[in-house]
């Protein structure tokens, strides 16, 4: 697609992709810096990692699995998280209410990133908390 908009003179970029070509999280002005926010954050990974088994997931559901989230912070989450495109939600025209989350192709590509992160932590959890531990007694001396 970036292709053909540079060959084609009758495709015209509009509103911010006419600044961004591609995102840089270090300036201030780049909306990558907020979508970086939504998916780094604590409960963003969780929820990411929460919906990756490609199954459509129930808030109650993904309450219950991610131990500690809020119900305000958990829909605030999903929301962000299906403004930017990750989370896909459906509404089943039901009494009561039936609401299902689950990835995007692009909910799932960046899950497979988080994952691979959050899969390196508890790998090297003993390290890290050994580290933690020498710093916590260096600082004590």
């Amino acid at each position: 697609m970036k292709e053909n908009m540079q060959t084609d003179p009758h495709l015209k970029k509009s509103g911010l992709s006419v600044q961004f070509d591609r995102g840089n999280v270090f300036s201030d002005k780049c909306p990558s810096r907020a979508i970086l926010k939504h998916v780094t954050s604590r409960w963003g990974v969780l929820v990411l990692i929460a919906l990756k088994d490609c199954n459509a997931h129930r808030f109650s559901e993904l309450r219950r699995t991610i131990n500690g989230v809020s119900e305000k912070m958990l829909a605030q989450t999903l929301q962000a998280l299906e403004q930017d495109g990750f989370v896909l939600r459906v509404s089943f025209p039901v009494v009561p209410p039936h609401v299902e989350y689950s990835l995007t192709s692009l909910g799932m590509a960046v899950a497979e990133r988080v994952v691979s992160l959050a899969d390196w932590i508890e790998d090297n959890i003993n390290h890290i908390l050994s580290n933690q531990s020498q710093q916590i007694e260096s600082a004590a001396n």
